[in-house]
C-alpha cells in the first residue's frame, strides 16, 4: 500500500507539474483527471503484487486470473472515487492548484478509494480460508 501511494503521488506529479524540474510543467499540466488515471493504473500494476505477496498472503488463493481481474475492477472503482473528487475540487469549486489538486486527488480521494479497496479486497479478492471439517472417529 505504501510503495503504491508513492507511485500513485509520484507519478500524478510528475505529469502534472514535472516534479519542479525544468519549467515546473508536466506534460498533462492541463489535463488533471488523465494524470489520475494513468498514476492509479501504474500504482494499481505495482500493488497487485505486493498485495498478494504481502498483506493478503495468508488468505486463500483462488486463482491469479480471477484474483487479478477483481483487483483491477474494484481498482477501477477505487480510481472513479479519486478521480471524481479531483473533478469536483478542479473543475466545480474552482481549487486549481497544485497544492489543492494534491489534496483533492491525494489526500481526499485516494482515502476513500483506501477505505474502498481494503473493504472490497478483503471481501472478495483475497478470500479468508475455509474453515476445515473436522472427523471425529468413533
Amino acid at each position: 500500500g505504501g510503495v503504491g501511494f508513492v507511485v500513485d503521488v509520484t507519478v500524478f506529479n510528475l505529469l502534472r507539474f514535472n516534479l519542479g524540474l525544468g519549467d515546473g510543467e508536466g506534460v498533462l499540466l492541463d489535463k488533471p483527471l488523465t494524470a489520475k488515471i494513468i498514476s492509479v493504473v501504474v500504482a494499481t500494476i505495482v500493488t497487485y503484487t505486493g498485495n498478494r505477496a504481502w498483506t493478503w498472503r495468508h488468505r486463500e488463493r483462488t486463482g491469479v486470473v480471477r484474483e487479478y481481474s477483481l483487483f483491477f475492477v474494484l481498482n477501477g472503482i477505487a480510481m472513479a472515487i479519486a478521480v471524481a473528487t479531483l473533478g469536483i475540487s478542479h473543475y466545480v469549486l474552482g481549487f486549481t492548484s497544485p497544492l489543492a489538486d494534491n489534496i483533492a486527488a491525494n489526500g481526499v480521494g485516494l482515502a476513500l478509494g483506501t477505505a474502498f479497496r481494503f473493504w472490497s479486497y478483503r471481501r472478495w479478492v483475497f478470500k479468508a480460508p475455509q474453515p476445515q471439517a473436522v472427523t471425529v472417529a468413533g
